[in-house]
């Protein structure tokens, strides 16, 4: 170890930044470290080889001698090189950069940024369409008035947990590892309430409820949502609030299914509207609509009225609606008008497939099956 250079270990240039050599060693630690390289002699050495040089370069006194001086000059220091002994192998310059590495420390004092919320919301169809503003009373939580926010008894305050010193987390340990976790005694807040707050039982935060006013885009499709800023949960020790969350929910129509920008509906008509023809008239969001039938119509034809849909809240121009034409049979027929349906028949059958060419194209190809 005396003949070698740290730096040339860590794989950095003598100029190396504090951050530069923390993720060389990390890179190395996590290569070489004996949990994953097991009975590998080697990498054990290799491991506590870069624990060596980056406990050394990390201090900035001892980096200033090694420059000078060399790897004797810290030796003279009381480096002992392999850690302290009865404690962590590998010392807590490992615990330090793995708990980097795996999210860092928490810091219970600092402002955190409120929970987001969602809320469902169901509106019309013409409402989606249209636009609307929809009043919503939501469940929401502020800071409690009586201890400010602090969760202790007025005149009292929060005491630093005695566990983790204030800081939320504990550090356990694992083997070779040295892994940190949230305190168990007070959770992670790094301070213990003694005397909770009466009136939001040391929470420091009170329930209540919230009117608000939303504005809904005309055009919003089912389950688009709408944010309204800052009106989720409180952050924590003065954080911003989380956002509110709306997803619209559009109810059933009873006549049009939408597709995107596109309306669908169903319009039925009778056996003498197919027959002959003719305009119908089809309702659509903005009033009233034809399109033209023509004769001899079949049941399931598709009549497209163009800009008739909707525009969508990311759309330039609406969609269009599509009429689907459903033939209705007659029901409830009187004995004369069953005659007369039977001399209709009679007649059509004379023209022998010329008045029913579908039924006609069916049988001869029933025919050439079975010949």
């Amino acid at each position: 170890m005396a003949k070698k250079d740290l730096y040339e270990i860590l794989g950095v240039a003598r100029g190396a930044s504090d951050e530069d050599l923390k993720k060389a060693y990390r890179k190395m630690a996590m290569k070489h470290h004996p949990d994953r390289n097991p009975d590998d002699k080697t990498a054990e050495a290799k491991f506590k080889e870069a624990k060596e040089a980056y406990e050394i370069l990390s201090d900035p006194q001892k980096r200033q001698v090694f420059d000078q001086y060399g790897y004797e000059g810290v030796t003279g220091m009381g480096n002992g090189g392999g850690g302290e002994a009865g404690g962590n192998p590998f010392g807590d310059a490992f615990g330090d950069i793995f708990s980097d590495f795996f999210g860092g420390r928490a810091d219970p004092s600092s402002a955190n940024r409120g929970n987001d919320l969602r809320y469902q919301h169901e509106i019309s169809l013409e409402d989606a369409v249209k636009g609307s503003e929809i009043s919503i009373r939501i469940p929401s939580w502020d800071n409690c008035t009586s201890c400010k926010g602090s969760g202790a008894k007025p005149g009292t305050s929060p005491t630093t947990c005695k566990t983790c010193g204030g800081h939320g987390q504990v550090r356990m340990q694992q083997g070779f590892f040295s892994v940190q976790q949230t305190c168990p005694h007070c959770r992670g807040a790094g301070k213990k309430i003694d005397n909770p707050c009466t009136s939001c039982h040391g929470v420091g935060r009170i329930k209540k409820h919230k009117n608000l006013q939303v504005a809904i885009p005309a055009g919003i499709d089912h389950g688009m949502r709408v944010r309204s800023s800052s009106n989720g949960e409180p952050g924590a020790n003065g954080g911003p609030s989380g956002d509110l969350y709306i997803e619209v929910l559009v109810k059933p129509h009873s006549v049009f299914e939408r597709e995107g920008d596109n309306l669908h509906c169903k319009v039925p008509i009778s056996f003498a509207q197919a027959a002959l023809g003719g305009d119908i008239d089809v309702p659509t969001l903005n009033g009233k609509g034809v399109f033209t039938l023509q004769a001899g119509a079949q049941s399931g034809a598709v009549f497209r009225l163009r800009g008739k849909g909707i525009k969508g809240v990311r759309s330039v121009n609406a969609g269009d609606l599509f009429c689907h034409v459903i033939l209705e049979t007659p029901v409830d027929l009187s004995d004369t008008q069953k005659d007369l349906l039977r001399q209709l028949e009679v007649s059509l059958t004379a023209g022998k497939g010329k008045h029913s060419p579908q039924s006609q194209s069916w049988m001869d190809k029933v025919k050439s099956f079975f010949s």
